[in-house]
């Protein structure tokens, strides 16, 4: 992957003021991959002091379209046409991670997945699997 598409990530990752209120940060850009790492800030909990749902959801998207994104030319961008996320444990830690990968890349269609991981003194735990597809569109 060259630096040109690596730049294109990292600046529309800028552009999204959501990332920005949740602290979150690109950690890793890859051909097909793209990691996000987020801190379960006092925001972003919900009623039993877990990191909320909507967090794990959104740098969960996230990382599945740039993933996606990462496989498209340069004059296209992508958008969530659907995506569904299963929650499997409860977001307890300081920070979690999502790793966005991409299935298969077609001209009209992207499928993706993501897994996110909470993030508690160095030990990792799965807490979401989403599946989704991600919609090319002109820039």
């Amino acid at each position: 992957m060259d630096q040109t598409t690596i730049q294109r990530i990292h600046d529309s990752f800028a552009a999204q003021s959501m990332m920005q209120t949740l602290g979150a940060e690109l950690s890793d850009v890859s051909a097909g991959l793209v990691r996000i790492t987020a801190p379960i800030l006092a925001g972003a909990r919900q009623q039993q002091g877990h990191g909320h749902a909507g967090l794990t959801f959104s740098i969960g998207d996230s990382a599945a379209g740039y993933a996606a994104l990462t496989t498209l030319p340069l004059d296209m961008e992508v958008v969530t046409a659907e995506i569904k996320i299963n929650l499997v444990a409860p977001a307890r830690g300081d920070h979690l991670v999502a790793a966005g990968r991409v299935i298969k890349t077609g001209k009209r269609l992207c499928v993706v997945t993501s897994e996110v991981h909470a993030v508690e003194n160095g030990k990792e735990t799965l807490i979401a699997i989403l599946q989704g597809t991600m919609v090319p569109v002109p820039r």
